[in-house]
């Protein structure tokens, strides 16, 4: 069903909510952009602007992993002053009430965490862009250590296996975290209510969880501005804005 208009929408997810005992959120740039944290692929996105650097040239070019970290620290300011919205702020509600076990994004900026999510039940799926790892032994990096050796030798290299030193984000042509792939996917069997949040839900395999959920005999709700190739499996289409639309549930 597409809600006919944004309080119908509200009601019904309300009652759906209601009714569910164990949710899993499944979120996308779109509940980040009205904290000011552009998306990627819509007009005017940062993939629009810049050409995504691939894993395989991070690792083999020296010139691509000075620009990928010029990119990430021109970005900084906007990260740097990004808080939760409603939309997070409402999910972090539910998830303090009992009814979100955790939270799978596919969102690099911290959000959730910062909305009052516990970090071990935030199941990031391409990463986190608030500190960096070495793509070899794993060894964590504070981004101002970063920029302190970027500002004065270029990209640096890890102090301990001399590997590449990257965002803790996932690139393309990288392969997914085993890990999170699998929390991701035992959630998403478990739950009653997915909540799929401005997920454009083109990138696979993440985007096999609506009809995962499904299968599993869970209800589906799309919340996304733009229609989805999902939409008509859907139990429940909301096409607003997110914020207005998870605003209701933002509890005290």
């Amino acid at each position: 069903m597409i809600a006919p208009d944004l309080r119908s929408g509200v009601e019904a997810l309300g009652n759906m909510i209601a009714e569910a005992s164990s949710i899993v959120p499944f979120t996308g740039a779109g509940i980040s952009t009205e904290c000011g944290i552009p998306d990627f692929r819509s007009p005017g996105g940062l993939w629009t602007r810049n050409r995504p650097i691939p894993f395989d040239e991070f690792v083999s070019s020296p010139d691509a992993r000075d620009e990928a970290w010029r990119r990430r620290f021109a970005m900084e300011p906007t990260f740097a002053a990004a808080k939760p919205g409603r939309g997070h702020r409402a999910l972090a509600s539910l998830y303090r009430a009992g009814k979100i076990p955790a939270i799978i994004t596919q969102n690099i900026d911290n959000l959730h965490q910062m909305s009052g999510f516990k970090a071990d039940d935030v199941v990031e799926l391409h990463g986190n862009t608030t500190y960096a790892r070495c793509i070899g032994c794993g060894q964590a990096y504070d981004l101002a250590w970063v920029k302190a050796h970027f500002e004065q030798n270029g990209a640096p290299d890890c102090t301990v296996c001399d590997e590449p030193v990257k965002t803790a984000t996932i690139s393309f042509g990288q392969a997914m975290p085993e890990d999170e792939m699998r929390r991701a996917t035992e959630l998403v069997q478990h739950c009653d209510l997915l909540l799929a949040i401005g997920s454009s839900l083109v990138v696979w395999p993440a985007a096999g969880f609506p009809m995962m959920a499904k299968n599993c005999g869970a209800k589906l709700v799309i919340i996304n501005n733009e229609p989805t190739e999902q939409d008509d499996i859907a139990d429940l289409v909301i096409r607003y804005d997110i914020g207005e639309i998870l605003g209701p549930f933002v509890g005290n």
